[in-house]
């Protein structure tokens, strides 16, 4: 069938694989807020905001809605949380967040993934120093100006408001998530997007040789099942 053929199914298997991550990642932060809070996303706030954050990225709902329901089962398995910390080659920095239902198998994975590089696992917490834990938001912008929405969120913990395309993005501190969400919800605000992120304090450069070595390994990281996201201090 050709060249051309062959060069679009790879990209659409490629593109599949990664959805089918997506969502099972997705599931499994599904499953951590249901045993936490129950499946209902009306009370659950910590449930509300992953479905929101999975139809964003275009997960069914019958997805969503069997990955809830198997999180009631008494088969489901116990996902715990777990934030491992290194460094990889020429000292970049990496926090690497889990959601495990083996915590041997992925404390293996991932200290394998970090020595093969030529970097090392180190303690938890060994890096806070390094990152900043922020909330943030991504609402729909509709009528909403920008400077007047961050005079009314500053009481709830707002503290960087900016336009991005059709969306606004609210950065808050990590403490703060739940009042910035109340907030929004209460001005109803169609909230596309919510969660956490470590922003470096500082960041390094590196050769374009060297930023592709720590490509190749946050690839490593991402491929895994139980990595939810990773964070560095890469420039």
């Amino acid at each position: 069938m050709g060249r051309a053929f062959e060069f679009r199914k790879g990209r659409k298997m490629k593109r599949w694989s990664q959805m089918a991550k997506t969502f099972t990642k997705f599931g499994r932060e599904i499953a951590i807020a249901v045993k936490e809070g129950g499946p209902h996303p009306e009370s659950n706030s910590r449930l509300r905001v992953i479905i929101q954050n999975a139809k964003s990225a275009n997960m069914p709902k019958d997805n969503i809605e069997r990955a809830i329901k198997r999180a009631t089962s008494k088969d489901q398995e116990d996902y715990k949380e777990m934030v491992y910390e290194g460094y990889g080659p020429y000292g970049i920095a990496i926090v690497v967040e889990c959601a495990t239902d083996n915590i041997n198998r992925t404390v293996a994975n991932v200290r394998s993934y970090f020595t093969r590089a030529g970097g090392n696992l180190g303690t938890t917490g060994s890096l806070d120093f390094l990152f900043d834990r922020k909330c943030v938001f991504k609402i729909e912008a509709g009528d909403w100006n920008e400077d007047e929405l961050e005079l009314e969120l500053i009481d709830s913990g707002a503290e960087e408001v900016f336009k991005e395309g059709d969306n606004i993005i609210i950065y808050g501190n990590y403490p703060d998530f739940g009042a910035i969400q109340k907030a929004l919800e209460d001005r109803n605000c169609e909230i596309v997007e919510s969660g956490f992120e470590r922003l470096p304090l500082d960041t390094k450069p590196l050769s374009s040789d060297a930023e592709e070595d720590i490509e190749k390994l946050l690839e490593k990281f991402e491929e895994d099942d139980d990595v939810q996201h990773v964070y560095h201090n890469m420039a």
